[in-house]
């Protein structure tokens, strides 16, 4: 991914926060010349059983996810290929109205994470079935209501035959914040200003960000 030097992530942690934040990411794989890439939107979380903190560039790290196994991308993946996970964050429509000077051209703010690594496809039940309950606490901790799923464990084992599960070591990523940087900072304030006043979430989350750069 092209990232400007202005629009590079003030430091690592924004990549980890725009990834935690939202985790349904969009795998993307080479396919052959008649197939053409794979791509599937899935939900991804960071390996639990990784104790150590980020790199600034995310290397190192290991990540899980699992997909349908009748997916035609789990046939085609085999362990050791190259991934590309796209994780996309807030965003929003900037109009030249807000920027109230002439000339003027419009433009978009938004925030993306790709993560580059390699995967390992997990053959094993007992660990397809770790992977899903790891991704169910990962879940209800940060988005739910803190669901119990101890009681349902039963129909997870029910699912399996259907579950396709993965681990992708990290081998380095990209940020891309594009939140205004280009402007003048009373021209961003106006931007964010316009964005936090706004019905819709995603407008306010990019003002919250927009307020939170150095």
């Amino acid at each position: 991914m092209f990232v400007p030097p202005q629009y590079r992530e003030p430091n690592g942690s924004w990549m980890v926060n725009l990834m935690r934040r939202n985790p349904l990411a969009l795998c993307v794989t080479n396919g052959d010349a008649n197939e053409g890439p794979f791509a599937t939107h899935l939900p991804v979380i960071r390996d639990p059983r990784l104790s150590q903190d980020w790199t600034e560039d995310l290397s190192g790290g290991s990540l899980l996810g699992h997909m349908n196994l009748h997916n035609p991308h789990w046939a085609a993946l085999r362990t050791g290929d190259p991934v590309l996970l796209v994780f996309t964050g807030p965003h929003a429509y900037v109009s030249p109205t807000v920027y109230e000077k002439t000339p003027a051209a419009p433009t978009w703010d938004f925030t993306a994470v790709h993560v580059h690594g390699t995967i390992e496809k997990i053959v094993s039940a007992e660990d397809t079935l770790e992977v899903v309950k790891a991704t169910v606490r990962s879940f209800e901790d940060d988005l739910g209501t803190g669901w119990d799923m101890a009681e349902s464990e039963g129909y997870f084992h029910q699912l399996l035959p259907g579950v396709g599960a993965f681990r992708i070591a990290v081998t380095g990523a990209e940020g891309m914040f594009k939140l205004s940087q280009e402007q003048e900072p009373h021209v961003r304030e106006r931007v964010r200003d316009s964005f936090a006043q706004r019905p819709c979430g995603r407008h306010r989350e990019t003002a919250q960000l927009i307020a939170q750069l150095p």
